[in-house]
Parts: C-alpha cells; structure tokens; sequence
C-alpha cells in the first residue's frame, strides 16, 4: 500500500532534521528519509565512541515527540515516480512507493575526489571519508596519516584523526599561504568560528600545514608507504605513511533534483527563491545541495524550508532570513578562500585511473568531446558509483558539465523495482 505524507524530507543531516522539525511543528505528517543508518549526516555524524551532539540529540528528542513524524533510516530513493511519487528501497521494508503533498530535498554533498597516481591503493580515501571510517570504528592508533586537499574539511578530519590516536604527518592544503590566511583573519568577525578552528588544530602547535601544495602521488606494495607532496615552486618531498585523505572540498549532491527537473546553476546547486522554493511546484530544497555553506547555514535554510513547505505565516521566517545571508556570506569567504587553483585542476598523467569503477584512465577520455561521448566509449561513469567521483573529476579537468541522472540512481532489488508496478517514472 502506497503511503501518503504532507511532506516528505530527503536527507537526515543538520538541513533535513530542520526542515522535518520545522514542518512537523506546524501539524504537517513528515516522513523524512536517509540513507544512513543513524541520522545526523556528515556533520553530525554517529558510531561507536561518537555518541550524538548535543543539537542532534536536541532534534532527535524534539521530533519523537509529534505523532505525525516518520523516520526512515537505511533508505534510499531509487526513482521518482508520477503524481508526487518516489521510490524507495528500505533496509527494513524493501521496495517502497510514497507520495507527498510537498517535498524537502536535503540530500547535502559529497566530497570532490581528484585523481593521482596511486589514488586506488588500499589506504588513500577522502578526507571525510576518513571522518566518517573513524566515527564507525576503524582503529587509526599510531597510524601516520597525511591529510590533503582543499577547504575546512581538512581541518575537521585532522581533530578526528588526532582523537583516534592517529599521528597527522602533515596537512597539505592546495590554496596559498594569503588566501589562507586571508580566511583565517575573516574569521576575527566570526568569533565562534574561530574559536572552533583553533580547538580542532590546537592553535596549529606541532603540525605541518603546507599551503600551495597537493599529494602528486602516492607510492606502495599494496598498500599506502609513502606520499609525494609537491610544494609551491615545484619542490617535491616525500613522507611515509600508512593512510592518505584526500579531498578538495565538497559538491552538491543534486541527483534526485536534477530528475525531477529542478534548475541547477552554473556552479552545480539547486536554485532556490527566498523560501527555498526550486523551479519545479510544491519542491522544495535546503542546506548544502544549494550551495556549501557548513552547518549553520544548513540548519537555517532547512528551518525555512520546512516553515514554507508547510504553510506556516511569513512573519515567521523573517529573522531566519538575516541568520540566512549571515551564513550565506561566511560561505562565500570558504569559496573564495579554497577555490581550487591550476596545480588541483591539471590533470595528472595519461596512465592515471580517472574512473576506478570501470578502469578507465585520463588517457583514454582526454580526447573525448563531452561526458556522453566519453560513456559511449569507454564506459566511463557507467559502474557502481553512476559517475558520482569520475564525473565530478571530469568536470574539473575538462570542463564537462554534469550529466543528467537516469532511474535507478543507485543498485537496487529487482523487488524493488516492481514495486512501483506499470507507474512510469516521472522523468525518462
């Protein structure tokens, strides 16, 4: 039996518990779904030794209260379907089909993978990716771990790793030394902010952090011994290690949008209208899946949302809006401060694995006129992640624009697909 909700929220990290928690406030039946386990997103991620945050554990208490509420874990969208339908694949109940009066995508964002030689040995991951392995219970004690990449995520994998017992060998940040500090002086305006920055680095005491640099390449039998940094001017060093984390910031997850047909921008974000409206009627969109912007920003913007989606009166949104282009203007600081500079954005050489699903390398699409061609011949994007990490890739190097997703958005049961019965999917 198909269910029905006023609203439906995509997304359970700080933006999607917002938006449920404004909207069930104002009376309205919220199913908010996630395809995690536990909710609380990136951010606010939990496991083992990482019990909830006080402000998730505030929302959590806050919405188990309203008997209109229902939360999804281990759930995934697989397609939406016609009349305000999705199709969702449960961890508990399989194939699901729902439908919504309104719906909040929150689906937040994901980390920027930029390829390097020996990128695909054991050890090297994203540095959220070693965030969220550490919060599930990887032991990291006495590991010596490089971190790299771009933007504040850095920073927050460096607590996390350092917590864990882990020895940061060196955190490489790809943007130079002024606009880093540049950022680092803004932040005299924002004075919890800054206070946050120097708990997580212990005030930069003991560790290398080399700006105007990235990991070139990363070298073992097996697995991870060795990365090789090049700093500004050319110079390389090379440090041993047992893990590499690397990521250049994030992207915003905008699959689920993109088939439904909302406008996207030029910078891959989900458009929105002063009360997180997208171009498409009754959808919504908050947090990072319409521009990065941290935490703050997201909780805000998911507020919003769910107090518009709702019907709730405009008077009531009005302070949120100024806590709103606060925020917003904090991430332009991020943006301008990490943007990715041309040592990031060259592509590393031809033999270099650009699709890790399908062993496609920078050699064989360099020549390729677009992402479609490059998937007509080379399979390239057509493995297990959809082309979520070569895509992005692509994107940088090439210019390519994001393709547009077709159903199913991920592996599903055939079960599951027959769920949705002869309904057609809303979009071809």
């Amino acid at each position: 039996m198909t269910q029905h909700f006023d609203i439906v929220v995509v997304g359970g990290g700080p933006a999607g518990l917002n938006a449920a928690h404004a909207a069930a406030r104002e009376g309205a039946t919220v199913a908010l779904l996630d395809d995690n386990p536990r909710a609380g997103g990136q951010i606010w991620r939990q496991g083992p030794g990482h019990p909830a945050q006080a402000p998730l554990r505030a929302l959590l208490g806050a919405l188990n209260t309203h008997s209109g509420f229902t939360h999804w874990p281990s759930t995934r969208v697989i397609a939406p379907l016609a009349s305000r339908g999705l199709l969702l694949e449960s961890g508990e109940d399989g194939g699901v089909c729902i439908r919504y009066d309104r719906l909040i995508l929150a689906t937040g964002a994901r980390e920027r993978l930029l390829p390097f030689a020996g990128w695909t040995l054991p050890g090297v991951t994203g540095a959220g990716a070693l965030q969220a392995l550490i919060k599930g219970g990887m032991p990291v004690r006495d590991e010596r771990i490089v971190i790299a990449g771009s933007g504040p995520l850095l920073i927050a994998a460096l607590a996390t790793a350092r917590a864990a017992g882990a020895r940061v060998v060196a955190v490489v940040e790809q943007s130079p030394a002024f606009a880093v500090a540049r950022f680092g002086a803004s932040l005299l305006g924002e004075p919890a902010k800054l206070r946050q920055a120097l708990d997580l680095t212990r005030g930069f005491v003991g560790l290398r952090y080399w700006t105007g640099s990235i990991v070139r390449e990363v070298q073992g039998a097996g697995r991870v011994q060795r990365a090789i940094i090049q700093r500004g001017g050319g110079a390389e060093v090379t440090l041993d290690c047992e893990r590499v984390a690397c990521g250049y910031g994030l992207v915003p997850n905008i699959t689920l949008a993109q088939a439904l047909g909302c406008a996207i921008n030029d910078a891959a974000e989900i458009v929105v209208d002063g009360e997180q409206r997208t171009s498409v009627e009754s959808v919504f969109a908050a947090g990072e899946c319409t521009g990065i912007g941290g935490a703050e920003l997201a909780c805000v913007e998911g507020e919003i949302a769910g107090l518009a989606a709702s019907g709730a009166a405009a008077a009531t949104r009005v302070a949120l809006h100024a806590k709103r282009a606060r925020w917003r203007r904090f991430g332009r600081r991020v943006d301008a401060a990490f943007a990715l500079r041309d040592a990031a954005r060259t592509p590393p050489a031809d033999a270099t694995l650009l699709c890790r699903c399908e062993d496609v390398s920078i050699g064989e699409v360099r020549g390729c006129a677009d992402w479609r061609e490059a998937k007509l011949q080379t399979r390239c994007g057509m493995g297990a992640c959809q082309g979520r990490i070569c895509g992005t890739a692509a994107s940088v190097y090439f210019g390519w624009p994001p393709a547009t997703p077709r159903p199913p958005f991920s592996p599903a049961q055939i079960g599951t697909l027959m769920t949705a019965g002869a309904e057609p999917p809303a979009v071809e």
